[in-house]
């Protein structure tokens, strides 16, 4: 058990709760300063020390999140992985959504720069950095076109049927009910089936990085006697690690609240686009994970890319459009979510190009650059 702890709770992550909670008590101790309007000096200082440790936390979320998937295997640690950031994330919107201010848009804005930061940045460097690498590199095409369904139908119900049936862009109350149950219901289904009878469907097959393939029927056992197994074997890892994940998280939800205050100060006063706040708390969100994703497609393994990728990506459309939607019932706040045409455009336009990309057997750079330009154009059309 000491040994377990000692391997477990590092110097590293020490210094990371350390760093979390000190700065969260030398925030609440200068409450006073912090309130708006507060100094532009004072104000940049104090946004880039919070945005810096959310990130050191955000990173230690996700090393934990790691150990847990290296633990677990695939598809169940990719999971645990888009899970984490995607808690991130809900906690992050949830801040600025009940902060100061009018923050309707907020939702829509950090969840359509998240789309668009996976299926255009980071895929497509995932795929120029694995393309130029390995070459052309095989997947699990199975897998990538239920992510990619998943895709299709979320991200319609969240950004464009709004438009068609809610009020002014937000549904109405009697509607967000039904797209809640549907949202969360056809996610849980997925995780069903993604974590048991089509589990398989997620695993490398590249037979450069794929297993070796079972050589005797008593190495077959189903999948989820496989979790039982490791769950039983090392419980005391997967609860000290889970222990210390939560306790690493908790800094950012206190500190997101006084950066969205500081952010919306900062952003008013500038007269920056009002996207612009979805946009920073996306990079936040997902910068530790691109760096895993990155080093998944160097060492080839692009199933894994598609997993932590397009998984995120279902994740966050799949939990935090129903959550944000029930906080706006609860407080009375209505939740703009139907976007704007240009953004529209963009979106359908690089779920095209995975489709293109990922139904095919193999993915190559070309298919990279691709994804990455139509990411470029979306930069353009946030300041147009």
């Amino acid at each position: 058990m000491t040994a377990a702890l000692r391997s477990i709770v590092t110097p590293t992550a020490i210094i990371r709760l350390i760093l979390g909670w000190g700065t969260f008590v030398a925030i609440e101790l200068t409450g006073p300063f912090l309130d708006p309007p507060v100094p532009m000096p004072l104000l940049v200082t104090a946004l880039i020390v919070i945005i810096a440790v959310i990130l050191v936390c955000a990173f230690g979320v996700v090393t934990e999140a790691e150990h847990l998937a290296g633990r677990l295997g695939d598809p169940y640690g990719s999971l645990v992985l888009t899970i984490s950031i995607c808690l991130i994330e809900v906690i992050l919107i949830s801040a600025v959504l009940l902060g100061p201010g009018d923050h309707a848009t907020i939702a829509r804005d950090s969840v359509m720069a998240v789309s668009m930061i996976i299926l255009g940045a980071v895929v497509g460097l995932c795929l120029l950095v694995g393309g130029l690498r390995h070459g052309s590199m095989a997947h699990n095409r199975t897998g990538a076109t239920n992510y990619l369904t998943m895709i299709i139908a979320l991200t319609a119900l969240a950004f464009a049927v709004p438009a068609l049936i809610g009020t002014n862009g937000s549904y109405e109350t009697w509607q967000e009910i039904p797209i809640v149950i549907a949202t969360i219901g056809i996610y849980a289904f997925f995780l069903y089936r993604q974590m048991g009878p089509q589990a398989q469907e997620f695993t490398e097959v590249d037979p450069r990085v794929a297993p070796a393939p079972h050589i005797s029927p008593a190495e077959e056992e189903p999948r989820a006697q496989g979790i039982v197994e490791i769950l039983s074997v090392h419980r005391t890892e997967i609860i000290l690690r889970l222990a210390l994940l939560v306790t690493t998280v908790l800094p950012i939800v206190l500190l997101s609240h006084d950066m969205a205050s500081l952010l919306d100060d900062g952003f008013g006063r500038l007269g920056a686009p009002v996207a612009l706040s979805g946009v920073i708390i996306a990079m936040i969100v997902f910068l530790p994970e691109t760096l895993t994703s990155v080093r998944a497609a160097w060492n080839g393994e692009i199933q894994r890319v598609s997993n932590l990728c397009h998984g995120a990506h279902v994740s966050t459309v799949g939990l935090t459009i129903p959550t944000v939607l029930v906080i706006g019932m609860i407080t009375d706040q209505p939740i703009v979510l139907a976007e704007s045409p240009i953004n529209l455009l963009l979106l359908a336009v690089i779920v095209l190009v995975s489709i293109t990309a990922f139904v095919g057997k193999r993915v190559t750079a070309v298919h990279g650059v691709t994804h990455l330009i139509v990411f470029l154009v979306f930069g353009l059309a946030i300041f147009a």
